[in-house]
């Protein structure tokens, strides 16, 4: 007997399995677990409790998978993540994957013996200083002792970076260079150039980089999303998209090298003026009339940020050891308003990063004016990346406007350290309090805002129960369930998207995104989550990973 079948027509896959997790929403709690599933034409076409319910659909072409120990559930989304930094840094030195500055300039001393003198050395940009052992960035001293014949740029995430000196003087970076506003030229206590800059001060920098070719770049995008794959990611929300870089996706799309669906939020970072938000919002504007969208590849709408991260989230008490020290706020509020006003007056969704208490009221307050301006905006059309250190008041404002949030545990994992140093133990503790947030009614949905932290299925789901970081357990109490934290990225994903009716959960008639794995997720040993990776994550019927 099968359940949902829609007809006879052979399968091109069927997989048995001891559960199929469907997390449909529309299944009574009493029925029995479903136990085969079936795929057609890049669609779910039936499911069946019985693991011989669908032979009847097994036909020549049919792929039949028999994993009797195995689970099925539905593909993850990462539902706030970075994949054209992942692409970039496939072949960057990888010093992610070291213990101390001096493994780390080794790494690079190496690339540099065997690349032309002159040209540009890059390194990986998911890993933390503070889990070397002398948990600190290497200066442009070092760096220039590793080279000085090449350009060197270490870069740590989305908005740090540090330069030898080659790399200083091609960006024009001297002692006298004032830093932009929201920007860091950091200098030591004799005022030299330490080689960091942060936040806006990386501008420089990314406009004298030189480009990768176009093939560079989509092989780079083909291995990155295969990789997201292989931990059970089926579709990114790809927050930081530079609006040329659609055309990259673009074509990667069209050459078959997007191993998982991506929701792209088009870079508002370097637009300030209102002359830049309509020239941005006009690129977008020309991408969306040529009708490039397709569920493959969907321009999602446009990302700002209102304040910084671990160094200068906009906090309404001062940071620790600092009294006169509260964050930066990136906005005027006045002008981020007029420029997400902008973005949803021309049909754009709206995503703006909020870490710290204060940056998050102020983008409350926007977000409150934006909707008295604009009555009747669709649901999810503005969206809070982060929300952070989210005050009770914070969740109650947010709630009632309707707006949805990304949370991201990985990014806690790696960076718990970092900010304990900056804003404490308790205010570090707070960060994401999840149980509140569901409890109290919000529409949660989860990723990894990699590269600060890793991506991957199950990494996340067991942070999100366990509160684990790189500092130990921080703030358990506001620690989800298993069944919780999957749904923030299945379920709750596709609706953040708006594609509740065709993804997030495993139902007959559905895109066929789904993830196999060798242990049921929602009842194996916690601390088997971290490490789980799927035997199989198949996109659009695809078997895009396979172990």
């Amino acid at each position: 007997m099968s359940d949902g079948k829609t007809d006879h027509s052979p399968a091109d896959l069927l997989i048995r399995a001891a559960a199929v997790h469907t997390l449909d929403p529309g299944r009574a709690p009493g029925e029995p677990p479903q136990r085969a599933i079936a795929v057609t034409g890049g669609r779910i076409t039936a499911l069946s409790p019985e693991p011989a319910g669908l032979d009847d659909l097994i036909g020549p072409g049919t792929e039949v998978v028999d994993a009797p120990d195995a689970t099925v559930l539905p593909a993850f989304d990462d539902t706030h993540t970075h994949l054209i930094m992942a692409g970039h840094s496939v072949h960057g030195v990888p010093v992610h994957r070291t213990h101390d500055l001096a493994e780390f300039l080794d790494l690079i001393r190496e690339r540099a013996a065997r690349t032309p003198a002159g040209e540009w050395i890059r390194t990986t940009v998911n890993w933390q200083e503070v889990l070397l052992a002398e948990q600190r960035l290497p200066t442009t001293e070092e760096l220039d002792g590793a080279t000085a014949d090449h350009p060197v740029l270490v870069r740590r995430g989305a908005y740090n970076m540090v330069l030898n000196s080659p790399a200083l003087r091609l960006a024009g970076i001297t002692d006298a260079t004032e830093a932009p506003p929201g920007g860091v030229i950091e200098r030591d206590d004799r005022g030299r150039l330490t080689g960091r800059l942060i936040n806006r001060a990386i501008e420089p920098v990314e406009r004298v980089l030189p480009r990768p070719t176009l093939a560079e770049r989509i092989e780079g995008l083909r291995a990155a999303s295969a990789d997201y794959a292989a931990t059970g990611i089926g579709t990114v929300r790809d927050c930081l998209v530079p609006v040329e870089d659609l055309d990259v996706l673009h074509a990667a799309r069209a050459e078959g090298a997007l191993a998982v669906r991506v929701r792209a939020l088009v870079s508002g970072f370097a637009a300030r003026t209102p002359e830049q938000v309509d020239a941005l919002l006009d690129q977008m504007d020309d991408w969306r009339a040529q009708g490039r969208d397709d569920d493959r590849l969907r321009l999602w709408g446009v990302k700002f940020g209102i304040d910084g991260g671990f160094e200068a989230g906009a906090l309404e008490e001062p940071y620790q050891g600092r009294p006169c020290y509260h964050g930066r706020l990136l906005w005027e509020p006045g002008d981020l308003l007029a420029a997400v006003d902008r973005a949803v007056g021309r049909g754009w969704r709206v995503g703006v990063h909020a870490w710290g208490d204060r940056g998050l009221r102020v983008l409350l307050d926007v977000f409150e004016q934006v909707v008295k301006r604009r009555p009747g905006l669709p649901p999810g059309t503005l969206v809070v990346e982060h929300g952070g250190l989210a005050r009770a008041d914070q969740r109650a404002r947010a709630i009632a406007l309707g707006v949805p949030v990304t949370v991201q545990h990985p990014l806690l994992h790696d960076g718990a350290l970092a900010q304990q140093r900056t804003w404490g133990e308790e205010r570090t503790a707070a960060l994401f309090p999840l149980r509140e947030w569901l409890d109290e009614g919000a529409q949660l949905s989860a990723g990894s805002d990699f590269p600060v932290g890793p991506y991957g299925a199950m990494v996340s789901v067991w942070g999100m129960t366990t509160r684990d970081t790189t500092a130990g357990v921080v703030g358990p109490e506001h620690a989800i369930e298993r069944a919780e934290a999957i749904a923030l990225h299945t379920v709750n994903a596709a609706r953040l998207t708006g594609e509740s009716a065709e993804r997030g959960c495993l139902r007959p008639g559905a895109l066929a995104d789904l993830t196999l794995w060798p242990l049921d997720p929602l009842s194996c040993p916690v601390d088997a989550l971290r490490e789980l990776r799927p035997a199989r994550t198949v996109v659009g019927g695809r078997t895009v990973h396979r172990s």
